[in-house]
């Protein structure tokens, strides 16, 4: 044992013990599914041997170090991004079925403006929404003063723990600032991804463990491949030896001189005394896993439902067209849509009363949200609902953030299709 502690330069008692403690620490970091441990030794990790143990203990952390797979990542942003980017509103219906946006209600500002002291509502709904991608669940206790609801503050997915208690409530309980908090359901918001149950979603970095495994295996290769292998681009051979060893050193050095950096591409290159540049290819191991990658790429993409386009991933396909077009109106009605409606039942069931909700009280994004980066579906969205008498001029202006004009909130009707009876009536009237 000491003689290990001599490889790596500890030396003294202290030493030792420092050592020992951290061990001891990664042992109890790499314990896994209810305290089996990683059946790596100490004398490996003592003097840096890598052995089949060592590496069934790194892929343990697949849960973890899948979310900094860029795919994995990218895809969480996009969806947890856009759906923070668009409008949350509160409505109200009244009697006769007119449905009015509730400005006086106070969860309009909480969920459109401020959740909370230290988060915007972007900020929020962003965290919100990444928790259910990775953890499939997103919590956030309720503060109440009264029965007012004042903030939405969310917490680690995590750490949180439900039990199903007396009467059937549940109850969450998760440690914050050093101590433990309970709660029930009543003061809980609760958003449950998919394939889960009432204590909780799915979440799909466990649910697809081997899929992301598989990916961060093909990275760690590759990341092993640039960092240990030597890849030169070409090699220049003779029949003869070099002379002397400095001849060889100074035509080394002519070479990184002259032709290597991007700033020497393309240089005609000279060469005398027989020296003849072979250029070399990737060889088919790395043509697979260039391959292997890609293939996990589309696998991550397959599982979050977002096209891989999307996430900058344009394999095999063009980065224009329409069937572009049609995979990205795919993924807001198939993949936004349903994550959109959970979130909507959610608050509507948690935060709203069951006088409000019998009331016709709702809540609801706007997807309309999604045209403000597209001007030119922006503009024949607002032709189409004028021209059908839908919206008035005043309410686009609106929506553009443009002062309303004079006689501007007068519905207008395109008039080139009226009935048959009405066009024979006109033409009698014209003939008389």
């Amino acid at each position: 044992m000491d003689r290990q502690h001599e490889k790596c330069g500890v030396s003294s008692t202290a030493d030792k013990g420092w050592l020992q403690s951290l061990w001891d620490k990664v042992k109890r970091e790499w314990t896994l599914d209810g305290g089996r441990s990683g059946g790596s030794d100490r004398d490996n990790f003592v003097t840096n041997r890598v052995t089949v143990a060592d590496y069934d203990d790194a892929a343990a952390y697949g849960s973890v170090a899948a979310v900094g797979l860029t795919a994995t990542w990218a895809c969480v942003t996009l969806i947890a991004g856009t759906i923070a980017s668009l409008p949350l509103f509160v409505y109200r219906t009244d009697a006769k079925g007119t449905r009015t946006v509730a400005r006086d209600h106070s969860l309009f500002a909480l969920l459109r403006g401020s959740p909370n002291a230290d988060q915007s509502a972007v900020e929020f709904w962003d965290f919100m929404s990444a928790s259910v991608e990775l953890a499939g669940n997103g919590y956030a206790p309720i503060d109440r003063s009264g029965d007012r609801i004042v903030a939405l503050s969310p917490i680690n997915p995590d750490g949180v723990r439900i039990e199903r208690r007396e009467m059937g409530r549940l109850w969450y309980r998760w440690s914050e600032d050093g101590r433990v908090r309970e709660v029930p359901q009543e003061q809980m918001l609760h958003l449950r991804g998919p394939g889960g149950g009432p204590l909780g979603g799915a979440s799909p970095l466990a649910k697809c463990r081997q899929a992301f495994n598989a990916a961060l295996s093909a990275q760690h290769a590759a990341a092993a491949t640039f960092r240990n292998g030597v890849r030169p681009s070409g090699v220049l051979t003779q029949e003869a030896r070099f002379s002397s060893a400095e001849i060889r050193a100074e035509a080394e050095a002519l070479i990184q001189e002259k032709f290597v950096g991007s700033m020497n591409a393309g240089r005609p290159m000279l060469l005398d005394g027989g020296l003849k540049w072979e250029q070399l290819s990737i060889n088919p191991e790395d043509a697979q896993l260039l391959e292997t990658r890609r293939f996990s790429v589309e696998e991550v993409c397959r599982i979050f439902g977002v096209p891989p386009h999307m996430i900058g991933h344009n394999e095999k396909s063009t980065s224009w067209g329409s069937g572009l077009e049609q995979q990205t109106i795919g993924f807001v009605i198939y993949t936004l849509r349903r994550r959109l409606k959970r979130i909507e039942a959610a608050l509507e069931k948690q935060l709203l009363t069951p006088a409000e909700r019998a009331a016709g009280m709702t809540i609801e994004f706007n997807l309309e949200g999604l045209l403000r980066g597209d001007s030119k579906g922006r503009a024949e969205f607002y032709r189409t609902m004028t021209g059908i008498g839908a919206m008035t001029i005043n309410e686009v202006r609106a929506k553009e953030n443009l002062p309303p004009v004079t006689g501007g909130d007068v519905p207008r009707l395109q008039m080139q299709n009226v009935p048959i009876s009405a066009a024979d009536q006109n033409a009698l009237g014209e003939e008389e």
